[in-house]
């Protein structure tokens, strides 16, 4: 049996789902795990938009006729999993700082590359809706991603003894 291009749209949804239910709970973690104040304010103003996020995804579902379900993606798992076994290394507050960033700088570019390839395909399917609502997300996610690199940029200067 072949899988239909609505059924690869729906379980994208599903993996968009549980990545940004998933990364509600990472983003305070990260967001409790900084010291620096920048970084502390950026992770926790993504988390009030991750939170959006799944909200309309919620909506992006109930606009294709199914029911808001998470699917795993190991590849949030993969990411998750790496966070974690990098803290229990016990590594120094500025070195933890910049896993963090980078951290969040990997999981803005999955985000991207999912909602990149979802919008077409929902534009594809007649979802005009649907693709302006993961639109707005995938927007939210590039400026998440600029607001990192230039942390990362920042956080990477300061360290340098010359500035």
């Amino acid at each position: 049996m072949s899988v239909t291009m609505e059924e690869f749209f729906v379980e994208g949804l599903r993996k968009m789902y549980y990545t940004e239910q998933q990364l509600v709970d990472a983003l305070e973690e990260l967001e409790g795990g900084s010291t620096d104040d920048e970084v502390k304010q950026a992770f926790s103003e993504h988390r009030g938009e991750t939170q959006e996020h799944v909200q309309r995804l919620e909506e992006a579902f109930e606009s294709v006729g199914e029911d808001p379900r998470a699917e795993e993606d190991a590849i949030v798992d993969a990411m998750i999993q790496e966070h974690e076994e990098f803290v229990g290394r016990d590594p120094d507050e500025d070195v933890l700082e910049r896993f963090n960033i980078a951290a969040g700088q990997k999981s803005e570019h999955y985000e991207i590359a999912a909602y990149g390839n979802l919008i077409p395909i929902a534009d594809e399917l007649g979802h005009d809706g649907v693709a302006d609502t993961l639109e707005q997300n995938l927007r939210e996610e590039q400026d998440a991603l600029e607001q990192l690199s230039e942390i990362g940029e920042e956080f990477d200067r300061s360290d340098d003894p010359g500035v």
